[in-house]
C-alpha cells in the first residue's frame, strides 16, 4: 500500500464527513413529507452511519499502511488481525492504489464540493429533513442553474465514489474487512445506490411539489428553464 492512498483516503474521508454534516438543525415543526415509508425518511441518520463507515475504512487503511512500512511484531496478535486477518507476505499489499480507488476519491471531493456549495447557496434553509421556513425563497442560482436539486446529485456522486474506492478489490473493506467476498460487495453496492436513488426520487418529487405551491407561477417558469433533477440531459 501506498503513501499516496493513505492521503487520499484521508482527504475522502474528511470530505465525505462534511457533505453529510447537517449545515442546520431541522425544526420538528416546519418538516413536510413525512408520509413517505419510514426506510426513507432515515437518511439523515443512513449519512451519518456511512460518514462513520467511511472514517472506519481511512483509519483501518491508515493502520495497515503503518502495519507495513513499521514491521514491528505486535505483542497483541488479536490486534494485527483486526487490521487485516488475512495477512500478505512481507514486500506485498492487497490494499493498493487502483484506478476504482481515484475515480471514486475524485467523484466524493466534487460530490461533497456540490453539497457544500449548496449548504452556501441555501443558507439556514438548508436542513437534512424538508422543511418549509416562514421567510422561503426559491433559489435558482449556482449549481441550482443547471438541476433543480444539486444536492442529491452530489449525495449520489458520495454514494458512487465510496462505492468504487471502498467496494472493489484493493481496498481495506474487501481485502481485509467484512466485504471479502465479491458477492457479498455487489449486493451491499446494489442496494445502497437503490436506497440512495429512491430517496432521491421521493424528495425531489415532494420538493417541486412543495416549492410548486408556494411559488406558483415563479416555480414554473424556473422549472422551465431547469428541466432536470440531478444530472443535465438525463434525468
Amino acid at each position: 500500500m501506498s503513501l499516496s492512498r493513505v492521503v487520499l483516503v484521508s482527504v475522502q474521508a474528511i470530505f465525505n464527513g462534511l457533505a453529510c454534516t447537517p449545515p442546520n438543525p431541522t425544526p420538528q415543526k416546519l418538516r413536510y413529507h413525512t408520509e413517505e415509508m419510514y426506510i426513507l425518511q432515515i437518511a439523515p441518520l443512513i449519512f451519518k452511519i456511512h460518514q462513520i463507515i467511511a472514517y472506519l475504512c481511512a483509519v483501518f487503511e491508515v493502520l495497515y499502511y503503518l502495519r507495513a512500512v513499521i514491521p514491528v511484531p505486535s505483542p497483541f496478535p488479536p490486534v494485527t488481525n483486526l487490521i487485516c486477518p488475512a495477512s500478505p507476505a512481507p514486500g506485498s499489499s492487497a490494499v493498493h492504489l487502483s484506478p476504482s480507488f481515484v475515480v471514486g476519491v475524485v467523484a466524493v471531493v466534487l460530490g461533497a464540493y456540490i453539497r457544500l456549495d449548496c449548504f452556501k447557496a441555501l443558507g439556514h434553509l438548508f436542513t437534512f429533513d424538508l422543511t418549509v421556513h416562514p421567510e422561503h425563497r426559491l433559489v435558482t442560482n449556482r449549481f441550482y442553474a443547471y438541476v433543480r436539486h444539486p444536492a442529491y446529485t452530489g449525495s449520489l456522486m458520495l454514494v458512487f465514489g465510496l462505492a468504487f474506492s471502498h467496494l472493489t478489490r484493493g481496498s481495506w473493506l474487501t481485502e481485509c474487512g467484512p466485504l471479502r467476498s465479491e458477492r457479498t460487495a455487489l449486493v451491499v453496492w446494489a442496494v445502497w445506490w437503490l436506497w440512495t436513488f429512491c430517496v432521491g426520487i421521493s424528495r425531489a418529487d415532494a420538493e417541486d411539489k412543495q416549492m410548486h405551491k408556494l411559488f406558483n407561477e415563479e416555480w414554473e417558469a424556473y422549472a422551465a428553464t431547469v428541466p432536470w433533477w440531478f444530472f443535465p440531459g438525463i434525468i
